[in-house]
């Protein structure tokens, strides 16, 4: 589906228009690096995705989707006609992956991310998962790994213009996808915000 048509070849909705050149422009907080992807078809009427990583150096420290739906006719579960959704995972270190608290506190992330930046949002859902990898046989070689992963959506408050602040809500995904990969706050406001320990990422580069 090309930018500007939709369903059935029709002209996109000049908001969604506005809310994805808002994302195309936004600024990056350093250390990430992010590029538009596939957006899924079904989800939505219109839909529009970027996938994002955290580097240091050769290393990914953490990686994430973030995709922005609109449904013009609004959307009874959503409260709205715009919807985002997310997913953010990370490599963990063993000791914090024991820790009981780790769900909720990374959901808190989530919500303080938005928050923080004086976002207004609802409908909020989403689930918290971290995984354990053992190898054995041929894999025996390999330290045991554990992941967590966040998987999140939630309604932007659209403006007067029926248009949400889709950068804001970007910069806010940024500052949880940095955190989640144990990036330090890139701001002196931030000092009190607790990161995950930095470590090596799910992969090399």
């Amino acid at each position: 589906m090309g930018e500007d048509e939709g369903p059935g070849g029709g002209t996109t909705p000049p908001a969604f228009r506005t809310a994805v050149e808002a994302l195309r422009t936004a600024r990056l907080r350093p250390r990430i690096e992010m590029e538009p992807t596939r957006a899924p078809q079904r989800l939505a009427p219109y839909a529009y995705a970027l996938e994002a990583t955290v580097v240091d150096g050769d290393q990914d420290l953490a990686d994430g989707r973030l995709v922005l739906l609109h449904d013009p006719a609004g959307h009874d579960a959503w409260q709205g006609s715009f919807r985002l959704v997310t997913l953010v995972r990370a490599e963990l270190e063993a000791e914090m992956a024991a820790d009981p608290l780790l769900p909720e506190v990374c959901w808190s992330w989530l919500t303080g991310a938005l928050s923080g930046r004086g976002l207004s949002y609802g409908e909020p859902s989403g689930t918290v998962t971290r995984a354990s990898s053992h190898y054995f046989g041929g894999l025996s070689e390999r330290p045991a790994a554990s992941q967590i992963e966040i998987r999140a959506s939630w309604t932007p408050r659209e403006g007067r213009d029926g248009v949400p602040d889709t950068a804001g809500h970007l910069a806010s995904w940024c500052d949880l996808l940095a955190q989640v990969g144990g990036v330090p706050p890139v701001g002196p406001g931030d000092a009190s915000v607790v990161s995950l320990p930095q470590r090596r990422g799910p992969q090399s580069r």
